[in-house]
């Protein structure tokens, strides 16, 4: 049976790359669900931001309050368990012999939106929203947009359905993300991004800059920084 057009179920980590993609999703579709994974991160403290940031969201954007559904979380401890990084384990952030960031998890955004494409059939959703993107990012494989478009074709196949991947960020560096959520919902929604989102790899909230709660060190504090900074420069 063929999947709502209207139903939208976006993938929410409760950080600003999310946050903006709900924004996103809510000024596209009629009825739109969340969905975020607790799979032993480092940074668990983002999953606590979540409810605070989809009720400040619709508070601030009230035309979007009657298209924000149900929130799900679900529990993937078995994802942290067999891997070894930075975002699992108590370790260095720093390149590994690969190439690759030690902050790159193994196959989470290809399990990400295999749960999410399976919870999209039960929920009756045909597009899922994730906030991966190549321009701003980490160089992990799995955020590129040959594999978000290989993955809808396999989703597609393995499923039998017509699921539509949306990556509204694919080609936005931060800066041009900050403009977004600034033209979907103006100043308020950017400051309850900004105060209510959470980026850093640390999990801190203890310090806070211009651009909201983080160590300040680590590579998300970083970009997000430096995107806040030619944003708000402009």
């Amino acid at each position: 049976m063929a999947l709502s057009d209207k139903n939208a179920l976006v993938l929410f980590s409760g950080g600003q790359d999310s946050a903006t993609c709900l924004a996103w999703a809510l000024e596209r579709f009629e009825h739109v669900e969340t969905l975020g994974f607790d799979y032993g991160q480092r940074h668990a403290v983002e999953l606590e931001c979540r409810e605070t940031l989809r009720a400040d969201i619709v508070a601030k954007c009230p035309q979007w309050r009657d298209r924000l559904g149900p929130d799900h979380t679900l529990a993937l401890p078995v994802l942290g368990a067999i891997s070894e990084t930075a975002l699992t384990r108590e370790a260095a952030i720093e390149l590994s012999e690969s190439g690759l960031p030690s902050t790159f998890v193994p196959g989470r955004n290809l399990i990400f939106l295999s749960f999410a494409a399976a919870l999209g059939v039960r929920r009756d959703a045909r597009h899922i929203v994730t906030g991966v993107c190549e321009t701003d990012y980490s160089g992990y494989p799995d955020c590129r947009d040959d594999t978000i478009k290989a993955l809808q074709v396999a989703l597609n196949l393995g499923m039998e359905q017509r699921f539509v991947l949306h990556t509204p960020l694919m080609w936005l560096d931060k800066a041009q993300t900050w403009a977004l959520a600034d033209g979907l919902g103006g100043k308020p929604l950017v400051e309850t991004i900004r105060q209510e989102s959470h980026s850093c790899y640390l999990g801190d909230r203890t310090h806070h800059h211009p651009w909201g709660y983080g160590c300040g060190t680590c590579p998300a504090c970083e970009l997000r920084a430096k995107g806040w900074a030619a944003y708000v420069g402009r």
